[in-house]
């Protein structure tokens, strides 16, 4: 796949350049192609490495949107019981704990911003929450992420 091997070059150059925030990025990203091609466990180390480097680096952000990432889908689903919250309404928390936008989550999963804009205002309700900030906070306290 031309893509994986662009990424692999572009990981290679941020190597060389000792760029290591760059790197990791290329490597989510290299992550994201190794999960459509159906390789999981390729994604998943990928993942894992990018989120350890995140995290060295002190980039928060980053290494919770790797984490939310890294999670395999049987660990995804889990955290439903006693929520009340779908399968997708939790994918879509642990977007938003990151910091994502509507417009990065649409994108991210593959759907419109006002689906997006809907499982969170389903989100708030069903779990009595007023802000982003709130499920943030309550995505962390549940270990959603």
């Amino acid at each position: 796949m031309p893509a994986l091997e662009h990424l692999r070059a572009a990981c290679a150059a941020w190597q060389e350049l000792d760029a290591p925030y760059e790197l990791a990025q290329s490597r989510v990203l290299i992550a994201l192609v190794y999960r459509l091609l159906g390789d999981d466990d390729g994604a998943q180390l990928e993942l894992e490495a990018a989120q350890d480097t995140f995290e060295k680096l002190g980039a928060a952000p980053a290494a919770a949107q790797a984490a939310a990432l890294t999670a395999p889908a049987s660990a995804q689903a889990s955290p439903r019981a006693g929520t009340g919250l779908t399968g997708r309404e939790i994918e879509v928390l642990r977007l938003v704990a990151t910091g994502a936008k509507n417009r990065t989550i649409a994108g991210r999963l593959r759907i419109s911003e006002k689906t997006v804009a809907r499982h969170v205002s389903n989100i708030f309700t069903k779990l009595d929450l007023s802000s982003r900030a709130a499920a943030t906070a309550y995505a962390y306290r549940h270990k959603l992420i």
